[in-house]
């Protein structure tokens, strides 16, 4: 019996060369380099009038995420201890709404400190300081669980020596402007809240920093500093630090914080590849 041929030109199939086995079976993505240095959502592709199966279940996750971010509860306790174990003194507020379906539906019940934690702040007799730090859940208690503390920590080798801190104030429920009542009955130069804020389908934990000149009940945004998305994927903690540091400093300076004092720390820093202190 004669062999098989296993030639395709012997095998009957004309002239036609052999097929290279070397090229891959799938067509490579053109967009997979894209879509590697970012988290949107780019060519995420089709299948019939649809989206491809596994990009549903991503979008899934992530719109998951984003809402048991904002209806997650913090812990504020051990937030609270974490803190003190880093040396921070700490105290503890609560905004007017009670709970977080009202918080939710009433922003501004989180502006505005439950009276009796505004009247123990204000019977403080350690009263009047250059920066209040307060610490709020916001709209994202993961944001404050995974980068609050590492902040405060990078932020302490940006602080000057010198300055007059008040306790942080780990406060729940809260929203922005909560920072100015707490800085009013503290007596503070300067109020900065870190806040969660509100989860995206790429950033279910980003941590927003507000700062306030002369924080006082009726202050409005434009009255404020932000610095946002803090957080290792968006921008780092020495680098907000070093942020947040500088715009201390020169609102102390100036006498002010909003959109008349603007951002101009990246002209601070040096040759160097480190952010330099702020002494």
């Amino acid at each position: 019996m004669n062999a098989l041929p296993t030639d395709p030109v012997q095998a009957g199939t004309g002239n036609a060369p052999a097929e290279d086995c070397s090229s891959p079976p799938v067509t490579p993505d053109p967009w997979l380099a894209w879509r590697a240095v970012t988290p949107a959502r780019l060519a995420l592709g089709r299948a019939g009038s649809g989206m491809p199966t596994d990009e549903t279940l991503r979008f899934g996750w992530a719109h998951a995420m984003a809402r048991d971010a904002i209806h997650a509860a913090l812990d504020a306790d051990a937030l609270a201890r974490s803190l003190e174990e880093d040396g921070w003194s700490v105290l503890r507020a609560r905004s007017q709404a009670p709970d977080r379906a009202t918080y939710l539906r009433r922003p501004d019940l989180g502006r505005s400190l439950y009276p009796a934690d505004a009247e123990a702040l204000r019977g403080r007799p350690e009263r009047g300081c250059d920066l209040c730090l307060v610490v709020g859940d916001g709209l994202s208690s993961l944001a404050i669980e995974r980068h609050a503390r590492p902040l405060l920590a990078a932020l302490r080798a940006q602080l000057p020596a010198d300055l007059r801190i008040a306790p942080i104030v780990v406060a729940t429920q809260a929203r922005v402007a909560l920072a100015d009542e707490v800085g009013e009955a503290l007596g503070a130069r300067l109020g900065a809240i870190l806040i969660g804020e509100r989860p995206g389908l790429s950033s279910p934990d980003s941590l927003g920093v507000y700062l306030t000149h002369e924080p006082r009940r009726g202050r409005h945004d434009a009255q404020r500093n932000c610095i946002s998305n803090v957080r290792p994927e968006g921008l780092g903690y020495e680098a907000a630090a070093f942020k947040l540091g500088w715009l201390v400093r020169e609102a102390l300076r100036r006498g002010l914080t909003g959109v008349q004092l603007k951002d101009e720390s990246d002209d601070a820093v040096l040759d160097d590849d480190r952010p330099p202190r702020i002494d």
